[in-house]
Formats: C-alpha cells, sequence, structure tokens
C-alpha cells in the first residue's frame, strides 16, 4: 500500500479520536451542569407527593424519605414538582390518586408560571407519563396525577421561542421532559442557567416536550448519583421509590 493510503488513514483516526474526546468533553461538562435523572413510570414507581395521610404538608424532601420509609418504601430520587403560593398551596393544576387538589389555571398573569406556554406533567392509571399545553390539557382524559407549571421549555421538539440566547436571566432551575422511548427525564441545574440554555439541554437529550417547574428553590434527593439534598420547604415533590425487601 503507498504511504499516500496510510497517511490518509492516520488523519483518519486522528479525526476520530478527536471526534471521540470533544463528545466525552461535551458529556463531562453537561454532568458537571445539571443532575439528570431518567425515570421509567412503566417500570418504576413515580409519583407526585405532597400531604401525608392525615392532611399535613410533607414539606421537604428528607421529610418525604422519612414519610416513604414508614410505609415500606426506599426513596430513590426526588425533587421539588412545581410551583406554590405563599402558604405552599399547589399554582395552578394539581391531581393526586385521581383526585383534584387544586383546578387548572388558564389565566394570564406575571411571573414565570404565566410565560406562554404554560403545561401540565402529568401521569395517566395505565402509567404513561405525558406533558401538555395547558389549553390542550382538556383533551387528554383522565390523569391519576398531575402538577401545572410554566413555562413549557420544549414543544413540538422545538426550544420555546420566547427565549433568547445569552439571557442574563440565570437562576438554579429544574424541569421535567419526555423521551422517545417513554422515560421522563429529571433535570436540575447544579449552577444558575438561563432558560435557553435550559431548554437546549432537554433538546438535545432527544426530548421534543419538557415543562419548567421551579427555580431557585430547586433541590434533588438522588443519593446513587451524588447529590443528597433532603431541604426545601415545598409544595408538591415528585419522587420515584422502590419497595423495601
Amino acid at each position: 500500500m503507498s504511504s499516500k493510503y496510510f497517511a490518509t488513514w492516520g488523519i483518519g483516526v486522528a479525526v476520530v479520536g478527536l471526534g471521540l474526546l470533544a463528545w466525552k468533553q461535551a458529556a463531562e461538562s453537561a454532568s458537571a451542569q445539571f443532575v439528570t435523572y431518567a425515570a421509567d413510570p412503566r417500570r418504576q414507581h413515580l409519583r407526585l407527593y405532597y400531604q401525608d395521610d392525615t392532611g399535613a404538608r410533607l414539606g421537604s424532601l428528607g421529610q418525604l424519605r422519612d414519610w416513604l420509609a414508614g410505609r415500606g418504601r426506599r426513596l430513590v430520587f426526588a425533587c421539588n414538582g412545581g410551583m406554590y403560593r405563599p402558604d405552599h398551596r399547589p399554582v395552578g393544576l394539581f391531581v393526586a390518586n385521581g383526585r383534584t387538589l387544586a383546578p387548572l389555571d388558564t389565566g394570564r398573569g406575571a411571573g414565570n408560571f404565566y410565560l406562554p406556554p404554560n403545561g401540565v406533567f402529568y401521569l395517566t392509571a395505565a402509567r404513561r407519563a405525558g406533558i401538555s399545553t395547558t389549553a390542550a390539557f382538556a383533551g387528554v382524559g383522565p390523569v391519576q396525577f398531575a402538577t401545572q407549571s410554566g413555562p413549557l421549555l420544549v414543544v413540538g421538539g422545538r426550544l420555546n421561542p420566547v427565549f433568547r440566547a445569552g439571557s442574563a436571566n440565570v437562576q438554579v432551575r429544574n424541569g421535567v421532559g419526555l423521551l422517545p422511548d417513554g422515560r421522563v427525564l429529571l433535570v436540575m441545574s447544579r449552577r444558575k442557567v438561563n432558560f435557553y440554555d435550559f431548554a437546549r439541554y432537554f433538546q438535545q437529550r432527544g426530548c421534543r416536550a419538557a415543562l419548567y417547574l421551579d427555580g431557585f428553590v430547586s433541590r434533588t434527593y438522588w443519593p446513587a448519583g451524588g447529590s443528597a439534598q433532603t431541604d426545601g420547604d415545598f409544595g408538591v415533590m415528585l419522587g420515584v421509590t422502590e419497595r423495601v425487601e
């Protein structure tokens, strides 16, 4: 074979090597910036939580963990699950175990919740997850769990057009997205990020729909992933559990 062949082959190997290095660096950068957990509602016990059996608010991730442990369930992952009022009542729709505890909010107002379009993350009795715009939610049908928030980060695979690259509106944020295989992608930024970059992360992971949950109050409990935050003073929380053997 000619030296030209070997030179070309060597260049090809180098290009592949650089590509792999760039991919690794991008993955490490994303890992450093975001806490990311993919939950499969068909195989895992994914639920929204707000109150205990007496109607008292659970409040913190640590209290949720302890309450579940007393019922034979181990908390695997948890995060805050939506915005709340000063008295910790959910802002917008909240459904738990098929019961609507707070109605759908179709109004207009100030703040992130009302940035158009806002939407609803829900779980059906058949253990299917979905994200709907608020306007289209009436057509979804019965749901077992639901939390309303806003704005939607990704709609139909596209970034919400109200976001701007380079925006100085940065904050620690958490949100939820849907992967093409039906899994739920739960993400919290490790440092302050704007809406555009936060939404881009969901889009790059393959989510065609994603919903912002909340901002600077955000916390994540995921001991296996190196995040064991147990504080917070929340309304709705989202948790993945497994039965204690």
